[in-house]
C-alpha cells in the first residue's frame, strides 16, 4: 500500500507540473498576440492619420509633378556640361602650373623683383610694363629653347623650357599667384571736359566755408613760392582753414622768419599734382613765401606735364591765394 502511495504521489506530482507549463505556454502565446495586435493597430493609426494629413488633392499632385517635369526639362544641360569640362580643362591647366619645381618658381620670382626694381618709379603702370616686357622676353627665350633641343646658348633645360612656354603662354596670372606676385592694378582718373565751346565759364564754386576778402582766393591755381610750412605734414579741413593758417603765420611770425603770403590749398579727393616729385594728397595746405609770386599752373595742366604724369587731370584742382597783396 505503501509503495501505491508513491507512485500516485509522482504521477501526481508530475501531472500538475506539466499542467502548470502548458498553461504558462498558453499565457505567453496569448501575450504575444495581444502586442502583435497593439503593434498593427498603431502602424494603421499612423498610417491612416497621415494619409488623411495630405493637403494635396490628386490634382495638385500632379501639376507638382507636370513642374518637376517642365523644370528639368528647361535646365541648360548642354551648357552646365560646357562648363563642367572648361573648369576640368583649366584645374588642369592650374595643375600644370603648380607642378612647376619650386626652384623654378623661386627663380622667376627673383628675375621679375629684380625687373622691378630697376624701376625707378612707383607708377603701377610702369611696373606692370616691366613685368610684360619681361614676360615677352622670357617667352621669346623658351620658345627658342623648345623648337631646338640641341640649342645650348640657353641656361634654361629643355623639360624646364616646356612648362615655362605653357605657363607663360596661357596661364599668367596663375603663374603670378603660384610665385606669389601680386600687382595692384592701376587706377586711373580721368576727367573729360565735354564744355561747349561758346558756353561761358561758370564761377567756380570753392568747397568749405566761405573766404573773407583778404585771402584773394584763386580756383584752379598752383602758385609756387619758398616753403614757410610743407603740405605734406600740415593738413585743413577747408581753404578758409589754410588761408587763415597762412595769416596767422604772418601775424605770429618772429624776426628774421618768413612770413606767409601764398596759400595753396589741395580740395580733391583724389590728390592733387605739382612739379615737385611728391605726391600730394586731399586737404594739404601749403604755406609759402615769394617777393614775386609766380604760377606753376592755371585752369589746366600742360600736355607735356601729362605726358610724363598720364594719371593727371586736366582741370587744375588745387586753389591758392595771394595775401597782403
Amino acid at each position: 500500500m505503501a509503495r501505491g502511495a508513491v507512485e500516485w504521489g509522482r504521477g501526481g506530482a508530475g501531472g500538475k507540473f506539466c499542467c502548470s507549463f502548458k498553461r504558462i505556454t498558453v499565457v505567453v502565446c496569448c501575450v504575444n498576440l495581444v502586442a502583435a495586435l497593439l503593434v498593427l493597430r498603431t502602424f494603421y493609426t499612423s498610417f491612416y492619420l497621415v494619409s488623411s494629413s495630405d493637403p494635396f488633392s490628386v490634382d495638385q499632385l500632379e501639376r507638382i509633378q507636370e513642374s518637376i517635369r517642365v523644370r528639368r526639362d528647361a535646365e541648360p544641360v548642354e551648357l552646365v556640361r560646357a562648363v563642367r569640362k572648361l573648369r576640368k580643362e583649366l584645374l588642369k591647366e592650374e595643375k600644370k602650373v603648380l607642378k612647376l619645381p619650386q626652384p623654378v618658381k623661386q627663380k622667376l620670382a627673383n628675375e621679375i623683383l629684380q625687373k622691378l626694381r630697376s624701376v625707378k618709379d612707383d607708377n603701377v603702370t610702369k611696373q606692370g610694363e616691366a613685368v610684360y616686357l619681361w614676360r615677352v622676353e622670357k617667352l621669346k627665350e623658351v620658345k627658342r629653347v623648345t623648337s631646338s633641343k640641341s640649342n645650348l646658348n640657353s641656361s634654361i633645360p629643355f623639360q624646364e623650357a616646356k612648362m615655362l612656354k605653357r605657363a607663360l603662354a596661357s596661364n599668367w596670372q596663375v603663374l603670378l599667384e603660384a610665385i606669389g606676385l601680386w600687382l595692384p592694378a592701376d587706377v586711373v582718373h580721368t576727367e573729360h571736359n565735354d564744355k561747349p565751346e561758346n558756353e561761358e565759364d561758370l564761377e567756380e564754386i570753392i568747397p568749405g566755408r566761405p573766404l573773407p576778402p583778404e585771402c584773394h582766393a584763386e580756383a584752379q591755381t598752383d602758385y609756387d613760392g619758398a616753403a614757410v610750412r610743407w603740405g605734406l605734414t600740415h593738413h585743413q579741413e577747408s581753404a578758409a582753414d589754410c588761408c587763415q593758417a597762412c595769416l596767422d603765420q604772418a601775424k605770429h611770425a618772429k624776426p628774421g622768419e618768413r612770413k606767409c603770403n601764398i596759400w595753396v590749398y589741395c580740395p580733391s579727393e583724389f590728390g592733387c599734382y605739382s612739379p615737385d616729385i611728391y605726391k600730394h594728397k586731399h586737404q594739404e595746405c601749403w604755406l609759402k613765401q615769394a617777393e614775386k609770386p609766380r604760377l606753376n599752373f592755371k585752369h589746366k595742366y600742360s600736355e607735356s606735364y601729362r605726358n610724363n604724369h598720364p594719371n593727371a587731370p586736366v582741370v587744375v584742382p588745387w586753389i591758392s591765394g595771394i595775401v597782403g597783396a
